[in-house]
């Protein structure tokens, strides 16, 4: 007998961490691999919120808290969403979660019903059409245009429409094209969305890495109306280094909200609570950290950008924020989990297929990892490259 839930078993693993993975265990081999595999800082987490999370485990803070999370720490989010995003919250409005992933899973479950149609710009970040698929709704996928920054556009958005449409996804800064919407874009996506009551889950993640002078824009900032009809996501994986603390945030309509906790509190309960005494520290502390991670990040990513562009039978769009770079492979002619398979066998560089990311030819650069590993893996890159 096939025990396994019908959604569960069409499920496709993430790739990224598959990646990651196989990279892992050649390292441990004692085999000279280099990966662009990973999508986190390569960074420690700055030693005063390490310090605040110590200090709570001392002060026994070990227990169950609130569903949706701390409250110093809610209304620590929510000052932070109003000061650098001038977006307004109420504590009861957020939910902490597990990761920003969680709170992406939290939120699409809170809203989406069996048959519901979820808009996803491709190239997308892996989860997003699985989350949709276990929720019982339908990916939409709409194959964005490198010419356009692998951006949607408001005629692409609108082509994708139908009377089910329930929501669109949009993730800017963007994994996996390190692509940015200006406010302009935002603007004419939200007109859509509005004229059609179509719900925006905004994941602003990667909000703190933006370079070449650009502006993050959180979608909800644009007027009450489109406040009212999105659902902001976000965390402190990536702006302060906390990937294994796995802390998240949702920030919705107050009836959305409450679904969200609900969810919460017959899944997890609540986020480990000595980690959430950690992102206080982390919003109410000093900012230089970002700043600092985000100019070295900055500086990876144009000596990146100057070895890419120099390699013969690839493309490559500049990234603008994030961590990462999405090469265009077509010109070799060689299927994205082929390519990353031949070239992690033959010049020992990891990379992530872009199949996993809903574009085929093409496979993800991440920039989180010295400028030694990049350097050295470009060297690797290019030999490769000029080899086919």
């Amino acid at each position: 007998m096939d025990f396994i839930a019908k959604n569960v078993a069409e499920l496709s693993p993430s790739l990224t961490l598959s990646i990651t993975s196989q990279a892992k265990a050649l390292k441990k081999q004692g085999v000279d691999v280099l990966s662009f595999g990973a999508g986190e800082p390569d960074f420690n987490t700055p030693a005063h919120i390490t310090e605040a999370a110590i200090q709570a485990l001392h002060d026994g803070q070990t227990r169950y808290t609130e569903s949706a999370g701390l409250l110093e720490l809610r209304e620590s989010i929510a000052t932070k969403l109003s000061v650098d995003n001038n977006i307004s919250y109420e504590p009861s409005q957020i939910s902490v979660n597990c990761g920003a992933k969680h709170s992406c899973y939290n939120a699409i479950l809170a809203v989406v019903n069996p048959g519901d149609e979820v808009i996803i710009p491709a190239p997308y970040w892996t989860s997003y059409p699985e989350m949709v698929r276990l929720a019982g709704g339908v990916p939409v996928i709409v194959e964005t245009k490198a010419e356009n920054g692998w951006k949607i556009t408001p005629d692409e958005f609108e082509g994708a429409m139908s009377p089910l449409t329930k929501m669109i996804i949009l993730n800017s800064p963007g994994n996996p094209t390190g692509s940015v919407y200006s406010r302009a874009e935002m603007e004419a996506i939200a007109e859509i969305a509005l004229g059609e009551d179509i719900l925006i889950l905004s994941d602003e993640i990667y909000e703190k890495l933006v370079y070449a002078g650009q502006e993050h824009v959180s979608i909800a900032s644009l007027s009450k109306e489109v406040h009212d009809l999105t659902i902001t996501i976000n965390g402190f994986s990536k702006a302060y280094a906390m990937t294994g603390w796995r802390l998240g945030y949702t920030a919705a309509p107050k009836a959305i909200a409450t679904a969200i906790d609900t969810i919460q509190s017959h899944t997890t309960s609540n986020p480990t609570t000595f980690a959430q005494f950690g992102a206080i520290a982390a919003l109410n502390g000093d900012q230089q950290i970002v700043a600092d991670m985000r100019e070295e990040f900055d500086m990876r990513r144009q000596y990146m950008l100057s070895r890419l562009q120099n390699i013969k039978n690839i493309r490559v769009v500049e990234p603008l924020g994030a961590f990462y770079f999405l090469v265009n492979i077509e010109p070799i002619g060689i299927k994205s989990v082929n390519f990353a398979e031949k070239l992690l066998s033959k010049q020992k560089v990891a990379v992530v297929p872009g199949v996993a990311f809903g574009a085929e030819y093409t496979v993800r650069f991440s920039y989180a990892t010295s400028l030694d590993i990049i350097n050295s893996g470009m060297d690797r890159f290019e030999e490769f490259c000029n080899q086919h």
